[in-house]
């Protein structure tokens, strides 16, 4: 597959439901991907500015937070990081979009069996804290961008 962001589609575990970037304008899930955006409009330059602006805002939240710092931010699908969330009241909810494509990572923290997730685009970041298999995730921090 052609890609916009130079991904290696044919070790993805998602090329069975993928259309291509290429192929679909940017939107190889249905949904929006914010690497298309960036790279169609301002090529990758300014995608990688965007990335590295958007990690370094992202690691000044997590040391607000205690945190470690992530080196890097990844592609990832809606998903796969568009966790449940229970609210005040027993609500259950999802704030992402599975078919759209995020930047995001994961941070382990190995011997208190926590993960962090960061999961963000042009409007918003999300960290969030999870069991090592996902469970009883809780919003750490959102921020609108």
């Amino acid at each position: 597959m052609n890609t916009y962001c130079g991904a290696e589609c044919e070790q993805c575990n998602n090329k069975n439901k993928c259309k291509g970037c290429v192929n679909t304008c940017g939107s190889p899930f249905g949904g929006r991907c914010v690497a298309a955006e960036y790279i169609k409009v301002g090529g990758r330059a300014a995608y990688e500015k965007f990335k590295e602006q958007l990690k370094n805002e992202i690691n000044t939240l997590l040391k607000a937070e205690s945190l470690p710092v992530t080196e890097k931010l990844y592609e990832l699908v809606g998903e796969y990081v568009n966790l449940e969330y229970t609210l005040h009241g027993g609500k259950q909810v999802k704030f992402l979009n599975d078919k759209n494509i995020y930047l995001g990572t994961q941070i382990e923290i190995a011997d208190v069996g926590i993960c962090y997730g960061v999961v963000a685009d042009t409007t918003f970041i999300l960290i969030c804290s999870y069991g090592s298999d996902g469970s009883n995730p809780e919003i750490v921090l959102f921020k609108r961008r």
